[in-house]
């Protein structure tokens, strides 16, 4: 018998016919040979989802199951098929729309060009070794999820561990590995299997497995817009759902409670002091000695806190606040869903067994009626936390679970859950991210900055922090919860939390009091506050000036939480999104864009007297001076303690409400609209009630505005497909940044234009 060619010398043959014999067979025995790739033959099966995005996927030919069901993906994920190759020969070009997908025998690699030839992409592939190699871009490398090392993830190593203790929790917080890679040169690649360890410190990034190498499923997007990329990824795990809007206003976690009458008390002193907040948040029991529940993982209301907790609900709805409470599950998987039939094989208890142990496996169907209680009573939304050990697919049934398991009580309520973890996909679920048990340090606010800027880019836009950290430490001061503060007002999840929780409230630095101590067990840096720091009268009126301004810009707010939904772009953006052509504002991570148009520039140094910072190429306003300042440039901002530096694009047209205590709160206040002079510009402000889902059947309303900056004309219509809500007449103050003098105007659905006198 003929001795059988190695792979070896037929790789060397292949070379040796030159680059054309790439397409060419390679025959063994009459047959072409079949490609082999981490020690198997294997299909690969490439699909278009759009004109700009191609799947493809690298399958074992025998012994495989397919691309493992996690939940990541939606429908249109599964795109149209265009080919399935097992060798070479057979394996030319395959045209995907605006790209062409190619194979390489040696070096073994899947390539992924424009039309024209350019490259985008290659996937390096062993025949015999597991792990991908993959191209780098010239710019910062981006996205990848919530944590890990910031802000350009060139450079680093990343083992993809999901938690708090996947990478530096005291600083960088907890790690939500999402295998999204934004490519600032054009492109992104979204690895949706397999899991793996990333290394980007070479030439090449690197993937290898953390388990079986194939299947391998990859989605490759090239756009030179941003925006597409980021719609892409949209297109491939889903749209984000519109959460209430109540869930943009500031909510007021608590820990140790001293009884009921603390509890009236923190919701009377908000409404007497007049300082607006919209949720109030209550820990379990067992994470602090006296929450809202007897237990971790129990549904069982602490009487000392809770006498009667229907009343002190309809109490708290009386002041109009929402009430959230604390969850906790433990395990290792989660699986089905609220629709299903709960069977005896199945049930567990909600928390520990009898013999003190958390059930590895929870069928949600089961878990979820333990809730019911709770909703019957009219508590409006849940703080799941814990679930570090659940594998990606189980996290995402969690997510899910709360998302439909509050609209089995109530269809036609928008529910509100805040979650520590999360996985691909989660945004289709409405679900809120915090970023964990953080400590109180100048470098962990730092730090926020760039990890807030990175998790929008990963898909997951409704995202915040402890405000004041987590762990108090000595350098916990006024100043730093109220720079903390700041950059909360511009993230989606507004919250603060911490231990000594007292800290954490509006007015709670000038009580001369912590509040309870909540230190135990802490070491490394973790300590009180410096007692002098107790009577610190600066911190409150700074932050009433804040929360005024959050609820002052709901209305721009809630409209980029629609275009959210619409197109995958977070709230809080990367300059990268808007201005990619600007390589000085592509690198910029410790600042971000909140929508299209405000430029925020946390200052996160101690003591600062000054903020430099980067101004995109045009025309800017800063937003408390409204003075024109030319951008390209980097610049430098006095600042006082009272002051982040914001600054409005040229063109931009803002929106403010009435300062409310809480979002439903009736005002006869008209709505203010400003335009920021020195380009024309538009904005769509988009309404809806705020609470149900009505406005999917078409009940929501769309103002588009335009600013016609040499005509200085700013017009209004009914945008197409919107229909004007109650009230149907719409008062309104409109004027252009630095002039006082205002025009009142009324929208009552017909197009209306009026002429706006110059700056002062």
């Amino acid at each position: 018998m003929p001795e059988r060619p190695s792979r070896r010398n037929a790789l060397k043959h292949l070379a040796a016919a030159g680059a054309a014999a790439a397409f060419n067979p390679i025959v063994i025995r009459g047959q072409a040979a079949p490609i082999r790739i981490a020690g198997m033959p294997v299909e690969i099966a490439v699909a278009s989802i759009s004109p700009v995005t191609v799947r493809i996927t690298v399958a074992a030919i025998v012994g495989t199951a397919g691309v493992p069901e996690d939940g990541a993906l939606v429908a249109a994920a599964e795109g149209k098929p265009l080919a399935r190759r097992r060798t070479a020969g057979a394996f030319t070009a395959v045209r995907a729309a605006n790209l062409t997908v190619r194979y390489t025998a040696d070096p073994q690699a899947i390539h992924v060009d424009t039309i024209k030839g350019q490259p985008i992409q290659r996937l390096g592939l062993s025949a015999e070794e597991p792990g991908l190699s993959f191209l780098l871009p010239k710019g910062p490398l981006l996205g990848f999820g919530e944590g890990g090392p910031q802000f350009d993830r060139k450079g680093s190593v990343d083992r993809m561990r999901n938690g708090q203790g996947g990478y530096q929790l005291r600083t960088h917080g907890g790690r939500v590995p999402i295998q999204w890679l934004v490519g600032t040169d054009g492109w992104g690649m979204f690895v949706h299997h397999p899991p793996g360890a990333f290394d980007f410190s070479g030439a090449e990034g690197r993937l290898t497995p953390a388990a079986e190498a194939l299947p391998l499923d990859v989605f490759i997007v090239s756009s030179p817009d941003p925006k597409v990329i980021l719609g892409e990824y949209a297109r491939i795990t889903g749209r984000a759902e519109l959460p209430p809007l109540w869930s943009f206003g500031y909510l007021q976690s608590h820990r140790t409670l001293a009884g009921p009458d603390e509890v009236m008390w923190v919701a009377k002193t908000f409404r007497e002091k007049q300082l607006p907040c919209d949720g109030l948040i209550y820990l379990g029991t067992e994470f602090t000695p006296s929450g809202w529940n007897t237990r971790n993982g129990e549904f069982g209301w602490k009487k000392e806190n809770f006498p009667d907790p229907k009343k002190a609900i309809d109490d708290l709805h009386a002041l109009h606040y929402k009430v959230v409470l604390h969850s906790v599950i433990e395990g290792r998987r989660m699986s089905g869903t609220v629709a299903g039939s709960c069977t005896p094989d199945k049930a567990v208890p909600s928390g520990r067994t009898p013999d003190d142990r958390w059930p590895e496996d929870r069928a949600v169907e089961c878990y979820w009626p333990y809730h019911k209680p709770a909703m019957d009573l009219g508590v409006d939304g849940w703080w799941p936390d814990q679930g570090d050990g659940l594998d990606g697919r189980s996290r995402l049934a969690r997510i899910r679970m709360y998302w439909e398991g509050p609209q089995l009580y109530r269809p036609n309520e928008r529910p509100f859950a805040l979650h520590r973890n999360g996985y691909s996909g989660m945004q289709r679920y409405g679900a809120f991210l915090w970023s964990g048990d953080v400590y109180s340090t100048w470098e962990t606010l730092k730090t926020h900055v760039p990890v807030a800027v990175n998790t929008g880019l990963s898909g997951i836009p409704y995202w915040g922090t402890d405000i004041g950290g987590f762990v108090p430490t000595p350098e916990y001061t006024g100043e730093l919860h109220v720079r903390w503060f700041q950059f909360g007002t511009f993230c989606p999840l507004f919250r603060s939390h911490g231990r000594t929780w007292h800290l954490r409230l509006p007015w709670g630095w000038n009580t001369g009091s912590l509040g309870p101590d909540e230190l135990r067990g802490y070491t490394g840096g973790a300590g009180h506050p410096d007692p002098s720091e107790l009577r610190n009268a600066q911190v409150e009126p700074i932050l009433r000036k804040y929360l005024e301004l959050r609820y002052r810009l709901l209305p721009y707010t809630y409209t980029l939480a629609q275009e959210c939904c619409d197109n995958g772009l977070p709230l809080m953006r990367s300059l990268w999104l808007h201005y990619p052509e600007d390589a000085s504002a592509v690198a910029r991570g410790d600042q971000f864009l909140w929508g299209r148009d405000v430029l925020v520039s946390p200052v996160v140094e101690k003591g600062a007297a000054a903020r430099r910072l980067y101004l995109p190429k045009g025309a800017w306003h800063d937003y408390w001076t409204e003075e024109r300042v030319e951008g390209g440039r980097e610049i430098e901002r006095a600042v006082d303690l009272g002051t982040m530096p914001l600054h409005v694009r040229a063109g931009a047209i803002i929106p403010h409400a009435p300062v409310r205590q809480y979002v439903d709160q009736p005002s006869d206040e008209p709505l203010s609209v400003v335009v920021y002079p020195g380009a024309d510009g538009a904005f769509t402000l988009y309404e809806d009630d705020g609470r149900t889902f009505a406005y999917r059947e078409g009940a929501f309303m769309r103002i588009a505005m335009a600013w016609d900056d040499r005509a200085r004309r700013l017009s209004m219509r009914l945008a197409q497909g919107s229909r004007l809500l109650a009230p149907m007449a719409r008062p309104m103050r409109v004027r252009v940044a630095a002039s006082k003098a205002e025009k009142s105007v009324t929208f009552d659905g017909r197009p209306l234009a009026v002429t706006l006198p110059p700056s002062a």
